[in-house]
């Protein structure tokens, strides 16, 4: 007698459809989908920021006796390539497009003023002074407009920043940036304003207090 043959039903065990349902539901939830249908799963997976920094020290107190008469803003666009000899950029080899963006201020000492360098007449209608020559602060970078556009990375330095972590990746551009504004900021006439800022401002307050001359000159 010839026994017959099993064949297979095509139904799928319910264990089988359990979890590839449960693997499913996984899948969406951590691709970071937002299920809002569901009340209170909308942010499971949502990121959240923890400020743990410890409070701000004070290290020193100075006085300041400059007066900031004119401030000027700029922009550059620093493109930085470091490659290594005898091997190709793919390899080894970084570059990285920074977009720069800073303040320079530019100031009068007025801590420098001597009594010889103010001179008043008797009757006190008319003065003069000589002041030292406007001065070019630090540029100051703003975090806020400045980026990296891009950066290209050898296949070594790429395989070298999975093991280490290298949190002066940018300093190098920043540095660069700083120093193109501060030759920018040198050829701007910034100075040159401040000094006229200053002058406007000294007699103005010094005609307030009833001088009718008053004569500003700048110096070494």
């Amino acid at each position: 007698m010839t026994t017959p043959t099993s064949r297979p039903t095509g139904r799928v065990p319910g264990w089988v459809k359990a979890l590839a349902a449960l693997a499913v539901v996984l899948a969406v939830l951590f691709a970071g989908l937002r299920l809002s249908v569901i009340p209170g799963l909308k942010d499971v997976f949502g990121t959240e920021t923890h400020d743990r920094s410890g409070p701000a020290l004070l290290k020193s107190i100075r006085d300041i006796s400059r007066f900031e008469a004119a401030s000027g803003t700029f922009q550059v666009v620093v493109d930085l390539e470091k490659d290594t000899r005898l091997l190709p950029d793919a390899i080894r080899g970084t570059r990285t497009l920074y977009v720069g963006a800073g303040t320079v201020d530019a100031y009068v000492d007025l801590g420098e003023v001597g009594e010889d360098d103010v001179t008043v007449n008797g009757d006190r209608t008319s003065a003069t002074l000589r002041l030292p020559r406007a001065a070019l602060g630090t540029p100051a970078l703003d975090p806020e407009r400045s980026y990296a556009v891009s950066k290209q990375r050898g296949l070594l330095d790429r395989l070298g920043d999975l093991f280490a972590d290298n949190p002066n990746s940018e300093q190098a551009v920043q540095k660069l940036a700083v120093r193109h504004i501060a030759e920018a900021a040198e050829d701007s006439g910034l100075t040159a304003r401040a000094e006229s800022n200053t002058t406007g401002m000294l007699q103005g307050l010094l005609r307030s207090l009833g001088f009718k001359e008053v004569r500003v000159s700048y110096g070494e």
